[in-house]
């Protein structure tokens, strides 16, 4: 079971400023993130494109090469369009994870929409990014909570939300999140999101 240590928490705070804050709030929780893990900053950052833009993540990931204690590696998995067969597959298990019983409805419903962000979502989002060895789910998943709050995208943020449950999140662990949150959020928006997450945990 996941425990909100403090690296945890600084990772998840660094999501809502890439996601909602300001390239200074940005540097701010980078400089709040200084013990956290190179590695799960690097992860979060690329995924944070999926949720916050590819503008948004390429600037925090600008700010995190001028502070990081390595460089960015020469090459990485996401060179290689042959592994798209592979990601396919982790896409589906990782997205079934975290959606749990409703995931059929979520892909025909995504398909619906048009069947090119159905494949987006699971190659491309579950399987190429999310699936990602070097950040465990559970984590990434109360990181794009906190994304998904700072950016006030409430229909994803209460999937989310139960995905964080589905992967292994406790709803106390889940609730000292959201309260991380807060000055990130602003008091309103913390009050809404714990009102959601009340409606989530009650269900």
């Amino acid at each position: 079971m996941l425990s909100l240590d403090a690296n945890t928490i600084a990772l998840i705070r660094l999501s809502a400023a890439i996601a909602g804050g300001s390239e200074s709030d940005v540097r701010e929780a980078l400089a709040q993130a200084a013990d956290v893990p190179p590695a799960w900053i690097d992860e979060l950052i690329i995924q944070s494109y999926l949720f916050s833009g590819f503008p948004r993540a390429l600037n925090a990931a600008r700010e995190w090469r001028r502070v990081s204690p390595a460089p960015a590696p020469l090459t990485d998995p996401a060179d290689d369009v042959m592994h798209v067969d592979e990601w396919r597959e982790l896409g589906e298990m990782t997205c079934k994870a975290v959606y749990a019983e409703m995931y059929d409805k979520l892909r025909q419903n995504v398909r619906d929409l048009h069947p090119a962000l159905d494949a987006a979502m699971v190659v491309e989002g579950y399987g190429k990014i999310l699936s990602r060895p070097a950040l465990d789910l559970p984590r990434r998943e109360l990181c794009i909570v906190a994304a998904c709050a700072a950016t006030g995208q409430d229909r994803q943020l209460h999937s989310h939300l139960h995905g964080a449950l589905n992967v292994g999140v406790s709803a106390e662990v889940l609730g000292i999140a959201v309260e991380c949150l807060e000055p990130a959020l602003g008091a309103a928006r913390a009050r809404s999101v714990r009102l959601l997450l009340a409606r989530v945990v009650g269900k």
